[in-house]
């Protein structure tokens, strides 16, 4: 990164604590151009795949497990099946993005807790087993209990499933993911919640569909909630989820959301076709959500200025809070405590 800043007689001139400076702050530039972070080849639609199939498998899990146990034979199945072809996909697009199937598998010759990308490893090679299992021997009727507590296993696995993507962006340099690191494991939820709820309406015959009507406004509203919250805490960098590309996905994502939620909880356990239309909408937000995330991402890769500036903030809040001189409470003798 070059800067351009005035020299006063060759050397730099420090500043004194309290001193105010009347040459503005020097603008940078970094070199040719490019950007400061490298840019990873990640692909949109496999990384933006692997997003939203990961967390429609594990949202919808949980939604088969509570369907089995509230005897809704049919959602259970449709939701069983959806999460084991959704992990089966997720897993593919990983793969597809890594390049090389043995990539993959070289991530689960070591467990590191400390690693978001070796316990989704981990994660995935645990859940998918037990999702599969579970759609199995409900198909077939093969093993029944076995199923049921693979059923419960994948349910247990499936919060951790639908989020921990959320925590592997969160833990890159990348400052749109970086920087909302608090919310985009919510944001993520309920998007998930949301696209196994609209799954589940498009599946499940109307006598059935009642918890996914639930869960449709539940995940709605959580996703909008942290969403909000996370754009009005990131100050400017909060700018590449509202412009570009990913600013059309995140409105589109908002706009589908809040009206397969709305519209399924009005209509949806009256009208089959209006059903399927919500969680068909429902579905098309949570793609979007996935997508606009992952391109709010790349904008701030693209940019100097999103790495650049919130760092300088952080570094003068810093700064003054080290300077601000003490009260005078803080140099009051201790009282005497007799």
């Amino acid at each position: 990164m070059t800067t351009t800043a005035p020299l006063n007689g060759g050397k730099r001139r420090r500043k004194r604590r309290g001193e105010q400076t009347v040459v503005p702050d020097a603008e940078f530039t970094s070199y040719y151009g490019k950007p400061i972070l490298n840019t990873p080849e990640w692909k949109p639609l496999n990384i933006g795949g692997y997003f939203f199939l990961g967390g429609l498998a594990g949202a919808g899990s949980l939604l088969a497990a509570g369907a089995t146990a509230t005897q809704r034979p049919v959602m259970a199945r449709s939701m069983k099946i959806t999460s084991t072809v959704a992990i089966a996909g997720s897993a593919a697009a990983l793969i597809h993005d890594l390049g090389k199937p043995a990539r993959f598998a070289n991530m689960l010759r070591v467990l590191k807790p400390t690693s978001p990308m070796s316990v989704g490893s981990w994660l995935l090679a645990a859940y998918g087993p037990l999702a599969g299992a579970a759609a199995i021997s409900d198909m077939t009727g093969v093993l029944p209990r076995a199923g049921h507590t693979a059923t419960a296993g994948a349910a247990l696995l499936g919060p951790a499933v639908a989020t921990y993507t959320a925590v592997l962006a969160s833990d890159t340099a990348t400052p749109a993911w970086h920087d909302g690191y608090r919310e985009l494991p919510f944001v993520f939820a309920g998007s998930a919640t949301a696209a196994a709820a609209g799954t589940a309406l498009l599946t499940a015959p109307l006598r059935e569909n009642r918890p996914a009507r639930h869960a449709a406004l539940f995940g709605a509203a959580l996703e909008a909630a942290a969403t909000h919250r996370m754009e009005s805490r990131l100050g400017m960098v909060a700018e590449t989820y509202r412009e570009g590309l990913a600013g059309r996905l995140m409105r589109s994502a908002k706009v589908l959301t809040a009206a397969g939620a709305l519209a399924g909880a009005a209509t949806g356990g009256r009208n089959r076709g209006l059903a399927a239309l919500s969680g068909a909408a429902l579905l098309a937000g949570s793609v979007c959500t996935r997508l606009g995330v992952f391109h709010a991402g790349r904008a701030t890769l693209a940019d100097p200025k999103y790495t650049v500036v919130p760092q300088r903030e952080r570094l003068r809040a810093r700064e003054a809070a080290q300077s601000t001189p003490a009260t005078d409470h803080d140099h009051a003798p201790p009282t005497d405590p007799t």
